[in-house]
């Protein structure tokens, strides 16, 4: 009897021992998936964490948008300043060019003609393009030296050196295949049938040469230079 109980009592342990590891294992199981999921969710969180965490002062999500709203309040700012260095008005705000150019100007076909299409100073001497316009304004700061140092402030000083500014200004049409002048006029566009026959001719031949348009349209807009060579006249 004493033997039976005592088998009784040994299955029962052994009986909860194993209900009991039973239930370790499960507990485990649980605690190390519970942890997989907490490690994906951090990963998941980690990067868009990083961009809201404070830093020393500022969190990244903070500068970032901070630096995008300057962004385009410098390229904003910036685009106008261009724009409007652009306009008629800007150009023939100093004397330099209100007294001398622009008076030529006005007495040219860019200025006034039968079919009211005006060509201003920027049509003719800013590219359109982005980079080649960027190009330009820089280029234009030496103008501004000179405006500073009065290099042409007087009459005198623009003739005794408005050669070699046209000079300058023939050779960047040059270099860039007229750029400026092709923004309106193209052998594309041309309808030879209604020029007149020295025109039509002229421009066949400039076609076939691979000339530009500053190679023979010199003095349009603005008088020719005293002292010009025959390499000048094109």
């Amino acid at each position: 009897m004493e033997s039976e109980k005592q088998e009784t009592s040994f299955f029962i342990r052994l009986m909860a021992m194993a209900a009991e590891k039973k239930r370790s294992g499960v507990s485990v199981g649980r605690v190390a998936t519970a942890e997989e999921e907490q490690q994906s969710g951090k990963t998941r969180r980690s990067l868009w964490a990083r961009l809201r965490s404070p830093g020393t002062k500022w969190s990244a999500l903070t500068v970032l948008v901070a630096g995008g709203v300057a962004g385009i309040i410098f390229w904003g700012g910036f685009n106008t300043a261009m724009e409007e260095s652009n306009r008629l008005e800007f150009c023939i705000s100093c004397h330099e060019m209100r007294d001398t150019v622009y008076q030529e100007y006005k007495q040219s076909i860019h200025y006034s003609n039968r079919t009211g299409v005006r060509a201003i100073c920027a049509d003719c001497h800013v590219p359109r393009e982005w980079f080649p316009k960027v190009k330009r304004k820089i280029q234009a700061t030496n103008e501004l030296y000179g405006k500073f140092m009065g290099t042409i402030d007087t009459q005198e000083k623009f003739e005794a050196r408005r050669l070699e500014l046209a000079r300058h200004e023939w050779a960047r049409f040059k270099a860039n295949d007229s750029l400026e002048c092709r923004n309106c006029h193209g052998f594309d566009g041309m309808n030879t049938e209604v020029q007149k026959q020295r025109a039509r001719k002229q421009h066949e031949l400039a076609r076939e040469d691979n000339m530009t348009c500053i190679d023979c349209h010199k003095g349009i807009a603005h008088r020719k230079p005293q002292g010009m060579t025959e390499e000048d006249e094109g």
